[in-house]
């Protein structure tokens, strides 16, 4: 269903294996342990830092609250291999806590943050800090691509950028802040006519959001442009929707209605939602799953930057 995008890492030697959703919108690692007898803990893996020999123990509590699922538990050192990269003395958490349902039904047992350290729980060292730190990857980059629609192939690539997976040319945005990976929007149109974001406001890039998430009015004025006020729409009538645009640094990146409406079992409905989240500039909306799965994007670390460029 294009929610989550998840992967396999492992933590400690010999190798715990764990799936970890790499989420651009957070910036701390952790897994559940087996100190954690909470649902979500009970039906997935966790780690144990006894069968670790390179294990090493910290007194730093963590807790973390996402815009869905929280979690509560402590740090430690482990060594952490991500696709063919070893990240000695990584820091990361283990829970003991996972409250609620958010985290039970889940394909993923932990987290992989990818934003900045600014906004690590406990000041905890984000993972690509460190593989930055202990010259791992050639670039300070890295890209992601979001397949979508049960095709397999999506991927995240640490220190480069694989080009036979966008056409045209990479559009570089500079951040507005070094917190989540935060840009300025110019404003956000449909056939032309200004829908949201009059006179800019600020967007993240998120691969933890599966849906596009902004203001609630600016989300229903979405809904009731494209006649879904009941948060419903006729399947029949996606062929003739218009494509959000959301215009960046100038440049026009629209998303059209095959992704930002989801069909499921016969049924279909916008995949939007509306959230407060107010920045110290304007209003802020997430744009997530639904927006990446149409661009390719590139975090660029070394230079405080984004690029985007259509899917191939």
């Amino acid at each position: 269903m294009d929610i989550e995008y998840y992967g396999t890492i492992s933590i400690g030697t010999p190798a715990q294996e764990f799936s970890v959703l790499f989420d651009t919108g957070s910036s701390n690692l952790w897994v559940p342990s087996v100190y954690c007898s909470s649902a979500p803990c009970t039906n997935h893996k966790r780690f144990n830092p006894e069968d670790s020999s390179t294990y090493e123990a910290t007194s730093q509590n963590l807790s973390i609250q996402y815009g869905s699922g929280s979690m509560t538990g402590f740090l430690a050192y482990d060594t952490v291999q991500v696709g063919g990269l070893v990240d000695t003395k990584q820091i990361f958490g283990l829970s003991e806590t996972e409250p609620g349902s958010a985290f039970e039904y889940s394909q993923f047992d932990g987290i992989l943050g990818l934003a900045f350290p600014s906004i690590a729980s406990s000041g905890a060292t984000p993972v690509f800090d460190n593989m930055m730190n202990e010259d791992l990857v050639s670039q300070d980059l890295f890209s992601v691509y979001l397949s979508s629609a049960e095709q397999s192939g999506s991927f995240v690539m640490f220190g480069g950028i694989d080009s036979s997976y966008y056409s045209g040319s990479l559009n570089w945005i500079p951040l507005s802040a070094e917190t989540y990976w935060q840009i300025s929007l110019d404003s956000i149109t449909m056939n032309g006519q200004t829908i949201a974001c009059s006179g800019g406001c600020q967007a993240i890039i998120d691969t933890g959001t599966s849906l596009l998430a902004g203001p609630p009015t600016g989300i229903s004025n979405i809904d009731s442009y494209i006649g879904a006020s009941d948060g419903s729409i006729s399947c029949s009538s996606m062929s003739s929707l218009p494509d959000i645009v959301f215009t960046i640094n100038g440049i026009e990146f629209p998303v059209p209605a095959s992704a930002y409406i989801i069909e499921e079992n016969g049924d279909c409905s916008p995949g939007l939602e509306g959230i407060n989240l107010p920045t110290s500039s304007g209003e802020l909306w997430i744009l997530g799953d639904v927006f990446i799965s149409q661009y390719y994007v590139v975090f660029d670390r070394a230079n405080n930057q984004v690029a985007l460029a259509s899917v191939a």
